[in-house]
């Protein structure tokens, strides 16, 4: 697409909070932007006075939710609603490209409050719970004023599909690869036979515990092992009930920035992602790749979907801490296989970055925009018609 376009985005969950739909959203309008187009964010902001990009719009304080395992910063609310119509009326926009449009937050408003070119991206990947199939019928409507549907994975295809009876396309999300590949090796973090986890930690649904339990395996066989351990988190929530031999092979890093994620993969011998449940893609396998790391992951759906069944990295059985100790002391004990396994996962990675997904992206743009004549504010009321389903 040649043209260059005026693109309104909608954030459903607290922009100060990263998660992995932030930054999913943050580095594809970084992208559009450095390609000449225009792009802004609204989004919910816990403190506008440390807010430092200029094109993100903020809509208001987000309120936490208990939400798939995790804790969501949502907005909803007459004010939100009138901030979200004050945004697309003054936009201008070509289209929306709204995150999430079934949580009850901002997405979901501006699909209630806009008429025109609209796109969704579909992230979350869940069962079907009781709570979406009672609101589903309200919701139908509304997200059949969309132009086009987005899923991330095949798992929240199949999401939108259960909950919703609606297609999408799958795009994968994206990542900046060339930001891994210029990292370098930090000694002070080092050493050989070093395992690597980056999260929540101490969200139980990460699975840190896993990998604290096939370390003591790993180490019978591999005394220097160690595990470096980044993200934020409460140290001593994980680590009151590990014996002292376990806990002295455990580092942490604390919250890292970009450039110190980047340091980070290239510092350790094997990315391990033990996550139990909750994931719908695996963002951090592909950034991993990037950085040269070969990934030892579970074998939930998002990841072996992601490394195409084992092809990309080593899978181990879920909540299975021997057969990830099994899995890591083969790879920590073989050079060349690591060496192999590295290669094959930065060719991979290329796959997910952002010049190759934001044009399939653009793409669906073309698809939502033709004969369209830009993005307008719908009636108030005919527009709380739709969602109350009347």
């Amino acid at each position: 697409m040649n043209r260059k376009l005026r693109i309104g985005m909608v954030c459903p969950y607290g922009w100060d909070t990263p998660g992995g739909v932030q930054i999913h959203m943050k580095e594809l309008a970084e992208y559009f932007m450095s390609q000449g187009h225009v792009v802004s964010l609204l989004a919910p902001v816990s403190d506008e006075d440390a807010l430092t990009e200029s094109w993100v719009v903020p809509a208001g304080r987000p309120v936490p939710i208990p939400f798939n395992g995790a804790v969501a910063r949502i907005l909803f609310g007459p004010i939100a609603t009138s901030r979200v119509r004050q945004w697309i009326q003054s936009g201008e926009f070509d289209l929306l490209h709204i995150h999430e449009p079934a949580i009850p937050s901002l997405s979901l408003l501006a699909c209630v409050a806009a008429d025109g070119p609209m796109v969704a991206t579909f992230h979350a990947s869940a069962p079907k719970q009781k709570a979406i199939f009672a609101i589903g019928p309200i919701l139908e409507p509304v997200l059949e004023k969309l132009n086009a549907r987005i899923a991330v994975s095949e798992m929240a295809r199949e999401t939108l599909k259960v909950h919703f009876e609606t297609e999408a396309v799958v795009i994968p999300n994206g990542i900046s690869a060339a930001k891994y590949s210029h990292g370098k090796r930090r000694e002070d973090w080092y050493r050989p036979h070093t395992l690597g986890f980056l999260g929540r930690f101490d969200e139980q649904r990460k699975g840190l515990s896993v990998a604290i339990s096939g370390l003591a395996e790993i180490a019978k066989s591999i005394p220097d092992v160690q595990l470096l351990v980044a993200g934020p988190g409460e140290q001593e929530s994980v680590l009151k009930n590990i014996d002292s031999a376990t806990r002295n092979r455990i580092r942490f890093l604390g919250r890292l920035s970009e450039e110190e994620k980047a340091d980070f993969f290239k510092s350790i011998d094997a990315y391990v992602a033990p996550n139990i449940r909750g994931e719908s893609f695996g963002i951090i396998l592909a950034e991993a790749m990037a950085g040269g790391a070969p990934i030892i992951a579970s074998d939930i759906q998002a990841f072996s979907d992601l490394l195409q069944g084992g092809k990309y990295g080593a899978l181990f059985v879920n909540e299975s801490h021997k057969d990830l100790a099994e899995k890591a002391t083969k790879i920590l004990s073989d050079e060349n296989l690591r060496r192999s396994m590295s290669e094959e996962g930065l060719s991979f990675a290329m796959t997910f970055d952002w010049q190759s997904v934001a044009a399939q992206i653009l793409d669906v743009y073309e698809v939502a925009i033709a004969g369209g004549t830009g993005v307008t504010l719908a009636s108030e009321n005919r527009g709380w018609r739709k969602l109350r389903n009347e």
